[in-house]
């Protein structure tokens, strides 16, 4: 795909649109990027957030649940939601000359939803299915353990999906309230990915934007008045242990992340990474090993994922903890960040393949940086990073005092 061109404006009535300019592209996306998810959602409503994404879907003062599939799929565009910690996103995508459709489809969504009483009903049982269907799926309820163990009390400990009690207690109030809190917000930004220019972009969302609403107070995020990191355990009927290891880090805006990243890489983003070749290439202590790093405004995580024979747990810690001290005290081996580093590059190079995937960044760039980065800013940035910040950044981050364990064992 040819180089696209980014630029971001300032939209009359105070939203943010970026836009990135593909030429030669036969594709377009379009989505809007709303600033709260949740860590946002009130006490004793955790799942808010995500309910209100679902809801979007069932109607408008325009369309109903039916219109809104049909309109889109009858041209072979697609729609798509994801709610996450910190982020709601409302994307499309199809056809270059579906944009104009997309883009009212969505906005349509976002902004004039009406919640209907009976839709709400229905869809509080279906996120309840989803809830369960991740509760009896090891593998996915440690990553809400592990969130848990990181972060609890505070809401980033809380599901992502909330519980079937908080779910219960959300009604059609508490969803208006949180669209008009944070669906009109100042930052929201809408991102578009297309052949067009940025001047053609703007002309054709205008019409289609509200008025931006001052920013909502937020629930301030104190990494230091946090409890200590948990060790939190279930139990289930399965054969195999699910471990995770999670330790707090620095944040999205920290000049440290990009040494955070590629220290992940070289902990178990790979087959060459360290976890892999010891515990399941030499060992065979695992089948799957990982390391992910989540980032946040003020605060993240590295985290380490395994699924195990029990009978494997303490000689699988200890050889984690082994790999942990190896790079706390003498950094990275010879070659390992330079692959970590060509690694990276790679993936974010296969990733910007699509249209789609250029306003996903785009979209994310303004929001959590508040200005566009290119794909090429960010490997230069990568490619600076020196053995010595692997390991400040190893010394500081996998600290027992920062550890939070999860487990689901047999039983």
């Amino acid at each position: 795909m040819s180089r696209a061109r980014y630029e971001a404006i300032e939209m009359p009535g105070g939203f943010r649109l970026a836009v990135a300019t593909l030429p030669y592209s036969e594709c377009s996306a379009f989505s809007i990027h709303v600033p709260a998810g949740s860590r946002d959602d009130p006490s004793r409503q955790s799942g808010l957030a995500h309910f209100v994404e679902h809801m979007v879907f069932k109607g408008t003062s325009r369309r109903d649940a039916r219109a809104i599939s049909l309109e889109t799929e009858d041209v072979g565009s697609s729609l798509n939601a994801c709610t996450t910690e910190d982020l709601v996103t409302y994307e499309a995508r199809g056809d270059a000359d579906t944009l104009p459709l997309i883009a009212d489809v969505v906005s349509d969504m976002v902004w004039n939803a009406t919640f209907p009483e009976e839709e709400i009903a229905l869809e509080r049982e279906v996120i309840g299915e989803e809830i369960v269907m991740y509760r009896e799926s090891p593998s996915d309820h440690i990553g809400d353990l592990i969130s848990s163990a990181l972060w609890s009390p505070h809401p980033l400990g809380e599901p992502v999906a909330g519980s079937e009690e908080s779910i219960a207690r959300i009604d059609r109030k508490a969803m208006v309230g949180f669209r008009d809190r944070h669906h009109f917000r100042k930052d929201v930004v809408i991102a578009v990915a297309s052949p067009l220019s940025a001047d053609q972009v703007a002309a054709l969302i205008l019409p289609l934007l509200p008025e931006a609403r001052e920013l909502p107070a937020m629930q301030p995020f104190d990494p230091a008045a946090i409890a200590a990191p948990l060790h939190l355990t279930d139990r289930r009927d399965t054969e195999q242990l699910q471990l995770a290891l999670g330790y707090r880090s620095c944040g999205r805006r920290d000049p440290r992340r990009h040494a955070l990243r590629l220290l992940g890489m070289i902990l178990g983003e790979s087959a060459s990474s360290r976890l892999f070749q010891e515990l399941r290439e030499k060992r065979g202590l695992c089948y799957q090993i990982s390391c992910d790093v989540n980032l946040f405004d003020e605060a993240g995580s590295l985290e380490i994922h395994a699924g195990l024979a029990p009978e494997s747990r303490d000689e699988s810690i200890d050889c984690i903890r082994r790999e942990l001290d190896d790079l706390r005290n003498h950094g990275p081996r010879p070659g390992e960040l330079e692959r970590a580093k060509r690694l990276a590059v790679s993936q974010t190079k296969m990733a910007m393949e699509s249209t789609a995937s250029h306003a996903s960044w785009i979209g994310d760039c303004l929001l959590q940086y508040e200005r566009l980065v290119t794909p090429d800013e960010v490997r230069l940035e990568w490619d600076q990073v020196t053995p010595g910040q692997i390991q400040e950044i190893a010394r500081e981050v996998l600290d027992d005092r920062r550890l939070a364990i999860a487990e689901i064992l047999p039983g």
